[in-house]
């Protein structure tokens, strides 16, 4: 006499067969082996330099052409001890029109801006000049020639150029010694007389 448990082992049919591999689901040998292989083994990169941002201004020879060729004033601006020594200098190639009582530095071939020049000693001094010239002006490369006779004759250098509105700008001429009066700041204007009468 045969055992019913037995005998259901024998008619159970056996397990389908499994499903054709998906070749989507496949994972390559080399696949394989880099999913094993410990992060150490792989490149590790440098640890990347700090961002420099090239349109920020930077220390060096500096032309300026309105306000901050009053000495007293580029020397609260920088929080200097002492009045800093500015040198007589020219641009070519720019104009200048007035923003209000401002004056804008513009592209002008043939034209040429008399100002003056100043070395900008560090980074944090030119963010400081640029803080005070507003997002209005941009920071741009000139080639600065010096009236003085002194050495260098020139210098590569940075200027800060209009870069707002030009249909805010007029015709007209900018006066420093004006414009201190206007600004209260009648002693700065007096020294810039005395200066340009003893030359």
């Amino acid at each position: 006499m045969s055992d019913p448990a037995s005998e259901a082992k024998i008619l159970r049919p056996p397990p389908p067969p499994p499903p054709p591999a998906d070749p989507y689901l496949k994972i390559s040998h080399y696949v394989a082996k880099l999913k094993k292989t410990p992060p150490s083994q792989f490149y590790q990169a440098c640890k990347p330099a700090p961002a420099v941002d090239l349109l920020a201004a930077c220390s060096g020879p500096y032309f300026f052409y309105g306000t901050l060729t009053d000495p007293s004033l580029l020397a609260e601006i920088l929080k200097l001890d002492e009045t800093p020594r500015l040198r007589p200098a020219y641009i070519l190639g720019y104009c200048c029109k007035m923003w209000g009582q401002y004056p804008a530095l513009l592209d002008a071939p043939g034209s040429v801006v008399q100002g003056a020049a100043y070395h900008v000693r560090t980074s944090q001094d030119a963010a400081r000049l640029a803080a005070y010239e507003t997002g209005s002006y941009r920071v741009e490369a000139c080639l600065i020639r010096y009236t003085d006779g002194e050495e260098p004759a020139e210098d590569l250098g940075q200027t800060f150029k209009f870069v707002g509105d030009t249909r805010d700008l007029s015709a007209g001429e900018f006066d420093l010694k004006i414009w201190l009066r206007r600004m209260g700041r009648h002693a700065a204007a007096d020294g810039l007389e005395v200066a340009s009468s003893e030359k």
